[in-house]
């Protein structure tokens, strides 16, 4: 799926000299199916009162973000051509006071989360029927400020929102017998598993989730591949930030046409 989403990033990261590939490349199909099933938006409203909020709280997978925001009409291809550029809005991390679409400026791991459930809390408070997800990533699940942030949403039974964990298992290279399904179930929340690369298990996975105010918290646990879609790519290694050669951009560009 989204190979032509892929392709942007890259070329993106190519052009710019910086950026994450892989980390991207792990949650673009999730980001593509949020906005184009399961968020609700006004292209000429980005500011309704009525939209759903996404929040990326793994900011440094931004450029999955940004792809799918031109995609979805919230920017343009010439924002995308000018990222990190001096005279561009689309920098390393999201910026929500530049970028059309951003809810939340994010990056410092572990802070998008608590963003998000100061929302959701804001939403049930006003008895709004907004969704709010939030997606982090798995290694981001070792910060202190995720967990304190899960404990409230349980105790305030915060069913408006729903946490998605891009589980590509990089945390496993420092703590390889971290259980974080038993981790987040331990902590109330209703747990899902599903294939992150995967359109059907996408859609069952996601069409499921009840935002009810006075339900428990859902968090979905996404089984995705760092660097998926590019074997040249995958994995836990050099790639995580590395630009890719005149050689490599034009083979990891073959591979996704």
């Amino acid at each position: 799926m989204n190979n032509d989403l892929r392709k942007n990033i890259v070329q993106m990261v190519y052009d710019a000299k910086c950026g994450h590939i892989p980390s991207s490349f792990s949650i673009i199909d999730i980001v593509e199916i949020l906005y184009r099933k399961v968020l609700k938006f006004s292209i000429n409203d980005i500011h309704s009162i009525e939209r759903d909020y996404f929040i990326l709280s793994k900011g440094h997978g931004c450029l999955a973000l940004y792809v799918v925001l031109e995609k979805f009409g919230f920017i343009g291809k010439n924002d995308l051509k000018s990222f990190c550029k001096l005279d561009g809005i689309l920098g390393e991390h999201p910026d929500c006071l530049k970028i059309p679409g951003i809810e939340a400026s994010t990056g410092s791991l572990g802070h998008g989360f608590p963003f998000a459930v100061g929302i959701a809390l804001g939403l049930k408070i006003k008895k709004m029927s907004n969704k709010v997800i939030v997606l982090v990533g798995d290694g981001e699940c070792n910060e202190g400020s995720i967990w304190e942030s899960a404990h409230v949403c349980r105790n305030l039974n915060l069913g408006n929102i729903c946490a998605i964990v891009d589980w590509n298992h990089s945390s496993e290279q420092l703590l390889p017998t971290d259980d974080l399904l038993n981790k987040w179930k331990s902590f109330g929340w209703n747990t899902h598993v599903m294939d992150g690369h995967s359109e059907n298990d996408l859609s069952r996975v996601l069409s499921k989730i009840d935002y009810s105010h006075e339900h428990l918290p859902n968090v979905i646990l996404a089984e995705t591949i760092k660097g998926y879609g590019v074997p040249l790519l995958q994995g836990h290694g050099k790639w995580h930030h590395k630009v890719p050669s005149e050689s490599e951009y034009e083979e990891i560009i073959k591979l996704l046409s």
